[in-house]
């Protein structure tokens, strides 16, 4: 089978309004493709960048192998981004996706994300309890046709470093 390796990190995010966060996050792949070795997902550490900081650094590796039998279902990657407070409660900072790169080598691709803007009463409640508004279901952030109808907001930018290694897709018709 064609096979493409994914090896790199998640660097860290920038632009968020919250400090203290940490990202959980996940591959997502079309019915041919078959996960060889590696996690095809996971959380970050929580960084809590020094007072002024305007970045966090998680440095959070990838490595997934996968095998493929077609080019329908090219991976994507999808993240959510937390904060964590002084008592240890977690808060939603921000929904993202990108599709991995299509040509080998290294890069750098930065995922700009975003937030369900919520009901004015999800608002007035979530500046006094906490708790912003989520998706119901998590399949919208890798789904692009299905967020059209909500109401979202910027937050910050992931930034990641790939590096891409496609294996045998000529030899097995697979085009890239």
């Amino acid at each position: 089978m064609a096979e493409l390796h994914i090896v790199g990190e998640i660097v860290g995010a920038s632009g968020f309004e919250e400090r203290n966060l940490f990202c959980k996050w996940g591959l997502e792949a079309g019915s041919m493709w078959d996960v060889v070795e590696g996690e095809a997902g996971g959380q970050t550490h929580c960084c809590y960048p020094p007072e002024g900081e305007p970045s966090v650094v998680w440095s959070h590796p990838v490595d997934v192998h996968y095998a493929a039998k077609s080019l329908v279902g090219w991976p994507k990657m999808w993240f959510q981004v937390w904060h964590m407070d002084d008592h240890g409660l977690k808060d939603l900072c921000g929904y993202g996706f990108c599709h991995v790169p299509t040509g080998p080598g290294m890069h750098e691709v930065e995922v700009c994300t975003w937030c369900p803007e919520g009901t004015p009463l999800e608002k007035l409640q979530a500046f006094f309890v906490g708790g912003k508004p989520r998706l119901k279901y998590e399949e919208v952030i890798h789904s692009p046709g299905d967020r059209f109808r909500l109401a979202t907001r910027a937050a910050g930018v992931i930034k990641l470093q790939l590096g891409v290694c496609v294996k045998d897709f000529d030899k097995y018709n697979v085009a890239h």
